[in-house]
């Protein structure tokens, strides 16, 4: 299946070269170089590596006329990682036009395979919903697959309305049985299944309206379609479980998220209401919101932001949810230097069961066009009910070095 979605992409890409002139032109991207040590083996006996390294590449192609007023992006990548082969992985993350509309310029158009990211907190992003989490990238899912779309923009001075049709439904991926992060059974994708008869062909779309009032940044959205956070279920074979299944039911999401930045404070919330149109899931509401206050800067320039964010998830422990009554405090370090150097750490506390995990994440510009970053988690007091439990022996620190071009 992800062959021929690449296959097919790369004819798209060959039409519209085609179509074009050898003007305007621009070429670029990047190479990583990442390298993760564990402090343990994993939970399965597969996962008995502690070290880990893997090499990426994602180069980008612009072409722009029309002075600027249309563009064609091409941005393809490809990585290879050496202990879990389902890591190694390719994807399109965008090949699409966009393009102005009308006299004033006030239409725009975008058809292609695309990312639109939606969201304003920093621990999570429940509104964030276009587009799939390429699980198979980090823990954060802060990684997203490119998403086959259509969007028309109505745009205003303060704001936009986007109508976005979403013609097909990429599947989660998930890590092999040498790869970490993952549960104890590994995920079959061979069993895949969808509430939808029309499975991953399924239309789905979403309405966004985001206006900006004073210092209040205000974003509604409603999305119906296929969800992307797939339902995971045993396989059972002659009594025992041997995999999971991934089921990927029908949802109707509605959500707002809101910012107001003020003089020295940023306030944050996001919020969801996701309906199920079976009645084997439960629906629920969850919210993500706090702030971002950032301290005066010291004589060299740099700056402290205290980041605090509460999690509520209406579903509660029962049905294995990770953020259904937790806390994470923070903290972000920049320089303000010529290298962009800067860090970002925080805990996440569960208030129910005192879970605890702690995330660091650092980078710093080494010369002309490369850039090291340094990221970590560790996971303490895991409650044997929690849905982390499952990553209690992953602790990692990894280190990347990227070189853009």
């Amino acid at each position: 299946m992800a062959k021929q979605y690449l296959i097919k992409s790369m004819g798209i890409l060959s039409l519209a070269a085609s179509m074009l002139a050898v003007s305007a032109n621009e070429f670029s991207g990047e190479i990583s170089l990442q390298g993760r040590y564990f402090k343990d083996e994993g939970a399965s006996p597969e996962q008995n590596k502690k070290t880990d390294v893997a090499l990426s590449i994602q180069p980008e192609y612009k072409h722009k006329w029309d002075s600027g007023h249309k563009k064609i992006t091409f941005t393809p990548f490809y990585r290879w990682n050496q202990q879990d082969k389902e890591r190694t992985h390719a994807d399109i993350r965008q090949l699409d036009f966009v393009g102005s509309l009308g006299e004033e310029g006030n239409w725009e158009v975008q058809a292609g395979i695309s990312k639109t990211y939606w969201g304003v907190t920093e621990s999570q992003h429940l509104v964030d919903i276009i587009n799939q989490t390429d699980a198979l990238e980090g823990i954060d899912g802060e990684d997203k697959l490119g998403q086959p779309m259509f969007r028309v923009s109505r745009l205003a001075d303060n704001g936009s309305l986007d109508l976005i049709v979403l013609p097909y439904f990429r599947e989660r991926s998930f890590a092999g049985s040498k790869g970490r992060f993952r549960a104890p059974l590994v995920v079959d994708s061979n069993a895949t299944t969808f509430e939808s008869a029309k499975k991953e062909k399924h239309i789905d779309y979403a309405l966004r309206w985001t206006e900006t009032v004073d210092a209040l940044d205000i974003g509604i959205h409603m999305f119906n379609g296929t969800s992307r956070d797939p339902v995971l279920s045993p396989i059972i074979k002659n009594g025992k479980p041997i995999a999971l299944k991934a089921h990927y039911p029908q949802i109707t999401q509605l959500g707002i998220d809101l910012q107001h930045t003020g003089e020295s404070t940023i306030w944050k919330l996001e919020l969801i209401n996701r309906q199920f149109d079976d009645s084997k899931n439960q629906d629920y509401s969850a919210l993500v919101g706090g702030f971002e206050h950032t301290l005066p800067a010291f004589e060299n320039g740099s700056e402290i932001g205290l980041i605090t964010e509460y999690h509520h998830d209406s579903r509660g422990e029962a049905v294995g949810v990770t953020f259904q009554n937790d806390v994470f405090v923070g903290g972000r370090y920049t320089l303000n230097d010529e290298a962009g150097s800067q860090l970002l750490a925080g805990a996440f506390v569960d208030l129910d069961d005192k879970t605890k995990s702690f995330r660091a994440e650092a980078s710093r510009r080494l010369g002309k066009g490369f850039k090291i970053n340094l990221e970590g988690q560790t996971f303490m007091d895991v409650g044997n009910d929690n849905p982390l439990k499952v990553l209690e022996k992953d602790d990692f620190i990894q280190l990347e070095l990227q070189k853009y071009f």
